[in-house]
């Protein structure tokens, strides 16, 4: 298992994992490049999107996938945006709208209520038919700001300042977000459980 499809059409999951994924040894190809499209996300949690998506890029491919579902979850919202994260402005990736609406939601909540964790899962299917997929999943805790703050990163970044760090995720840089976040948590135990095998 040397090619593997990323099933993801969103440009900054796909800076993301070319960084993270750049000494893994495999040839990772985004899905589009393939021709392949995004699947919709009609599972009720993070492990059933990303089972999803991993299924259709592996049976339109041919290859084994990765795949991956995150976002933001608020505990003062229980848990919202959570899965919806990409289209809780009801429209699909429009993440100044999204922040936008976050902040509304928020407005006049304290900062010891704005605890907030990034969440991702990820799974690995060998086929599409892979009975026993590798799933690893990583969170990154911290609060949302009440306004928004720097210019790297995608999606709720400006609003995020992870647990321990002075700077919003938009704000690091950008190898070290690489080494802190969700993502890289959800890699790092996804590779120790291939090493396994």
């Amino acid at each position: 298992m040397n090619r593997i499809v990323l099933a993801s059409c969103n440009p900054g999951k796909l800076k993301e994992f070319g960084a993270l994924l750049a000494d893994s040894g495999y040839e990772v190809l985004p899905q589009g490049r393939l021709g392949i499209e995004d699947v919709e996300e009609t599972g009720l949690t993070f492990v059933e999107n990303a089972l999803l998506k991993a299924r259709h890029a592996a049976h339109t491919s041919g290859l084994p996938a990765l795949a991956d579902d995150s976002g933001l979850c608020v505990e003062h919202l229980g848990g919202a945006p959570g899965l919806y994260s990409a289209r809780y402005a009801d429209t699909h990736g429009d993440s100044a709208a999204n922040n936008a609406k976050l902040l509304r939601v928020l407005d006049g909540v304290p900062d010891e209520r704005r605890d907030a964790f990034f969440i991702c899962v990820l799974v690995l299917l060998r086929h599409a038919e892979d009975p026993a997929p590798l799933i690893a999943e990583g969170r990154w805790h911290g609060r949302v700001l009440h306004a928004p703050r720097g210019a790297q990163g995608f999606g709720y970044d400006p609003l995020f300042l992870p647990h321990g760090q002075t700077l919003s995720a938009a704000e690091l840089d950008p190898a070290l977000k690489n080494t802190l976040s969700h993502r890289a948590q959800a890699l790092t135990k996804l590779h120790a459980l291939l090493s396994a095998r």
